[in-house]
């Protein structure tokens, strides 16, 4: 066992953490709006959009996400390179954008599929009453939906985004097969010039494993915040 580089290749696995959180952060907080989009698609079984919305959904979830990610790095790039450049002739440089571009789309598309899931089943367990209840006292669809469903739709759905993001952020780790240079990227490329590459997963291992603790006790203090939040919120109104 190579002490000194399994110390020095953690430290610089910490430096690289930065585009790891990046990654997920962003595929989330664009995953959230879009999301809730297509559950509210799915709910209302608008026309033409539900039976896209279905599909788009099964596909994403049924997907292995290492192949997304082959797919979409190997597919993407060229296939916008001969829109833009040799049909529309805008000279962008397509294969110059930086890969994590790439990634944070891949994890994107990935987060709304669970997401708009997600959503829906939080949506369906608000009692139907309180919206008519809602509509009844004046209030708009869209003030019905920010006011009365979607607040207490997120305290269920918390749990269920917390490991949606959990998942995504272990995913990450596949980004180095776009040349993300994460912390997987990052360990693997020290590994290669001295073969210590059983010292290179344990840093691995050790990164993910705090981000892991990190993020899931952030989601449950969340969790018993909007929990007591809601049991306040609800003893205030019968009161």
């Amino acid at each position: 066992m190579n002490i000194s580089f399994l110390i020095h290749t953690f430290w610089l696995a910490i430096k690289a953490i930065p585009m790891t959180l990046l990654i997920t952060g962003a595929s989330v907080l664009i995953g959230l709006p879009l999301g809730f989009l297509l559950a509210w698609i799915k709910i209302k079984k608008i026309k033409i959009l539900y039976p896209l919305t279905i599909i788009y959904t099964s596909l994403m979830r049924a997907t292995p996400m290492v192949l997304l990610i082959l797919l979409f790095y190997s597919t993407l790039p060229s296939l916008l390179n001969v829109i833009l450049n040799r049909h529309l002739h805008l000279e962008i440089k397509i294969f110059d954008v930086n890969p994590a571009i790439y990634a944070i789309a891949v994890f994107a598309l990935i987060a709304v599929a669970n997401l708009s899931e997600v959503f829906r089943s939080a949506i369906l367990t608000v009692d139907p009453g309180q919206q008519e209840a809602a509509v009844m006292v004046g209030l708009s669809p869209l003030q019905t939906y920010y006011r009365i469903i979607v607040p207490q739709a997120l305290v269920s759905a918390i749990p269920n985004i917390g490991n949606l993001t959990l998942n995504i952020l272990k995913g990450t780790s596949l980004a180095f097969m776009m040349t993300v240079q994460e912390v997987t990227a990052v360990a693997k490329t020290a590994a290669a010039y001295t073969y210590d590459y059983t010292e290179a997963y344990i840093d691995i291992f050790i990164v993910y494993f705090i981000l892991g603790a990190i993020l899931q006790l952030g989601f449950k203090f969340l969790e018993r915040y909007l929990s007591r939040h809601k049991v306040r919120g609800t003893a205030r109104q019968g009161a």
